[in-house]
């Protein structure tokens, strides 16, 4: 599959984060192109800090693959990861992260600080914008209908 197809793929499952009440954020991870591992943000459904999409698709790509070392895949992710996923990337030893939207407030890609900009132990190869106009609509349409909710249950 194309890096393309491989965000589709993401973005599909961002979509299914949306509609539980998530935000919006999904993630695929593949070897050799195919996709082995697909979450997305399930934190508030299963009241869990750590259920992001990222980590949820590592735990799966671990299983898969029958060990912690993801050295041949790549993460496909809709969003900048945070510092927690960013962590676990760097200790899976994926070998190239594709993430589609930047994440000001806390993108640890470069958004916000790079945490592979500093010397661990592995440095995956990290490339962004794929289709991120696409998931940056996906989180905009989520927060402005959270603020709606919000409004309205104030004017009640």
């Amino acid at each position: 599959m194309t890096d393309e197809q491989l965000m589709e793929l993401a973005l599909q499952e961002a979509k299914k984060a949306a509609a539980l009440g998530e935000v919006p954020v999904g993630a695929v991870i593949a070897k050799d192109g195919e996709p082995i591992a697909m979450a997305h943000n399930t934190r508030e459904t299963e009241k869990n800090a750590v259920h992001h999409a990222e980590l949820l698709a590592i735990d799966q790509a671990c299983k898969v693959l029958g060990g912690w070392r993801l050295w041949q895949c790549e993460l496909f992710v809709t969003l900048e990861p945070c510092p927690m996923c960013s962590g676990a990337i760097i200790n899976s030893r994926i070998k190239r992260v594709v993430y589609g939207a930047k994440d000001p407030k806390a993108g640890c890609c470069g958004s916000l600080v790079d945490l592979f900009g500093y010397p661990f132990n592995h440095k995956p190869v990290i490339e962004s914008g794929l289709m991120e106009q696409e998931a940056k609509e996906l989180l905009q349409e989520f927060f402005a209908m959270l603020r709606r909710k919000r409004e309205e249950k104030k004017q009640k």
